[in-house]
This record gives structure tokens, C-alpha cells and sequence, in this order.
């Protein structure tokens, strides 16, 4: 009787196996298939072609990335020395006049560096003067309004 258990046991674990053995056979064959399809490529081309082929478009797409580096390190660089700091104040030069028709304006890059327009109107002319200013300093005197509009200029 035991013969049996043992036979039926020994039975019923070949089953197991020789399923699961058909299985894995599909899979291996599953796997085989897409490893044959891959290996030709297309159009018959063989692996060695295709991969020295992705080689040549990670080159071109290196030398694409550094090109558009320097474009955008100059870009950079234009943006940083452009006027883009601003600062303008309104006055009455003349006391006569009124409408605040005269004003300093203060145009800065990221360094400070750049100029202060100072227009004053009066009834009879206009007077134009310009200062140039370095790093936020300015080697001509200011008056009060173009000191405002620097001032403005700088924290903007």
C-alpha cells in the first residue's frame, strides 16, 4: 500500500513538472522568436549596423547639445550686458512750469553700468544732459532726482 502513496506521489509531482516544463518551453520559445526578429532588424539589417547606426545619431546629437550650449551661454551673456534696469523720476525743474515735464531716466545691464538721461524743461528751451554710470557709481555730481532714479535703477 505504501508502494502505492509513493508511486502516486512520485505520479503527481511528474505531472507538476513535466507542466511546468511545457511552460517554460512556451516562454523560451516566446523569447527565442523576438530574439530572431531582433537579430535580423529591418530590412535584413544586421545588429552590428544598427548599433553603429544609434552611435552616429548619439554623436550628432552631442554635437547638437554643445552647439545649442554656446548659443545659449551668448544668449545668456547678451541678456546679462543688455539695459533691462529701470528707473525714472518726474520733476519740475522750473518752478514756473508745472506737469512735471522734466525727468531723469536711469538705464542699467546686471553690472550697474549704464547712463542717466536728465531732461529739464523750461518754458523758453530744454536741456539734455547724460551721465554715465559704472558699477552703480557715477564720476560726474548728481542731482537729486537723477540719485532717485539710480537709486530706483539699482533695485529694480
Amino acid at each position: 500500500m505504501r508502494d502505492y502513496i509513493y508511486l502516486s506521489i512520485i505520479a503527481v509531482m511528474f505531472l507538476v513538472f513535466l507542466v511546468l516544463h511545457i511552460k517554460q518551453n512556451k516562454k523560451i520559445s516566446r523569447l527565442m522568436n523576438r530574439y530572431e526578429k531582433f537579430m535580423k532588424g529591418k530590412n535584413a539589417e544586421n545588429l552590428s549596423a544598427a548599433i553603429e547606426e544609434n552611435f552616429q545619431q548619439v554623436e550628432t546629437l552631442e554635437r547638437a547639445y554643445e552647439k545649442n550650449e554656446e548659443m545659449f551661454q551668448s544668449t545668456l551673456h547678451n541678456i546679462t550686458s543688455t539695459f533691462h534696469k529701470l528707473g525714472i523720476v518726474k520733476y519740475d525743474a522750473f518752478k514756473e512750469m508745472g506737469g512735471n515735464l522734466s525727468f531723469a531716466l536711469c538705464l542699467l545691464d546686471d553690472s550697474n553700468t549704464g547712463f542717466i538721461l536728465n531732461t529739464m524743461h523750461g518754458r523758453d528751451s530744454s536741456y539734455t544732459y547724460i551721465k554715465e554710470i559704472i558699477k552703480g557709481e557715477a564720476y560726474a555730481t548728481l542731482g537729486e532726482e537723477e540719485k532717485e532714479a539710480l537709486d530706483k535703477a539699482m533695485e529694480y
